[in-house]
């Protein structure tokens, strides 16, 4: 456990070229999933928990770590399963998403592997709407979850994506016309969420499921503008994490294609963290919004869609 916790540790300021390291762990099956290394803060023996009144059925209770009060959450009860009992010899990894830190209760924690995102594939498409993977791998011949965390947690915590007065403005879409803006994202919670909180603005947009299916789209549209994709698709707003392409990758994609390289892109994630900065810059993004918080998102788009190349 101690390789695995220094692993973390040094890993987490991999920057990679379309490329992850997952921590793989398990639930209360034998299934293995997977979380990415950016994630994770630490990974630690689950500690004594202290119960709160009235707290989510998928709340286990809330640890006491560093200093910090965290709400640990049971991910096997979270996603359907059945509840992790033997608390006192599972393990905890302390994940930062859209935010905030949170604890997720598994039953055991037993590697790091190296992957590209093109070894990632979208899950199945019988796993059906209430599916909670964004991806799945296979790792000595057997199949790797990497389980939806924003849709786990959005049920357990919904997040707003209502617009504060002043910032809805439909004029926005009504200047824009015809022209639309490419939401790009894995996840189906979070693109759902950017689409509403862009609703209010009037604009048309244009989903996809990855940055593959992303820059598919983008090159066949590409192909029926007279000079730019501006034309047609004046920006795009592309998560990080996601199968078969990166957002790092998809940008230096289409910043390196004469026909979309003026159009904006805005990175939003929910990867954390000062380097995200500095492969903004390395892969020519126009700018990086942490997920999620809806005014700032909007207020982004409205800026880039005024500006001038």
């Amino acid at each position: 456990m101690a390789g695995i916790l220094d692993a973390v540790n040094q890993r987490t300021q991999l920057v990679g070229q379309n490329r992850l390291e997952l921590l793989l762990f398990k639930l209360v099956a034998r299934q293995r999933f997977g979380i990415n290394v950016f994630k994770v803060r630490e990974v630690l023996q689950c500690p004594k928990l202290t119960a709160l009144p009235k707290q989510d059925g998928f709340i286990k209770g809330v640890a006491h770590i560093r200093g910090q009060t965290i709400s640990v959450i049971d991910l096997s009860k979270a996603i359907g399963g059945p509840a992790i009992t033997q608390t006192d010899e599972s393990f905890i990894i302390i994940a930062e998403y859209n935010r905030s830190v949170q604890g997720f209760l598994v039953a055991g924690v037993e590697r790091i592997v190296t992957l590209s995102w093109a070894d990632m594939m979208p899950p199945p498409e019988g796993a059906g709407k209430s599916s909670y993977l964004t991806a799945v791998t296979e790792i000595d011949n057997e199949m790797i979850s990497i389980l939806d965390v924003e849709k786990i947690l959005n049920e357990i915590t919904p997040v707003s994506t209502e617009l504060s007065d002043g910032i809805a403005d439909e004029t926005v879409g009504e200047e824009l016309g015809d022209r639309m803006v490419m939401i790009a994202d894995d996840s189906t919670v979070a693109r759902n969420q950017v689409r509403r909180a862009l609703e209010p603005l009037g604009i048309n947009m244009l989903l996809a499921k990855n940055g593959q299916d992303a820059l598919d789209q983008l090159l066949a549209i590409a192909e029926t503008c007279n000079h730019s994709i501006t034309e047609k698709v004046a920006l795009m707003v592309s998560d990080i994490e996601m199968p078969e392409m990166d957002g790092y990758t998809l940008t230096a994609e289409v910043k390196g294609n004469e026909r979309m390289a003026k159009m904006p892109i805005i990175l939003h994630t929910s990867l954390s963290g000062v380097f995200n900065n500095a492969m903004v810059a390395k892969v020519g993004a126009d700018d990086f919004i942490p997920k999620f918080h809806p005014d700032e998102l909007a207020v982004a788009v409205k800026k880039w869609l005024h500006h001038e190349p």
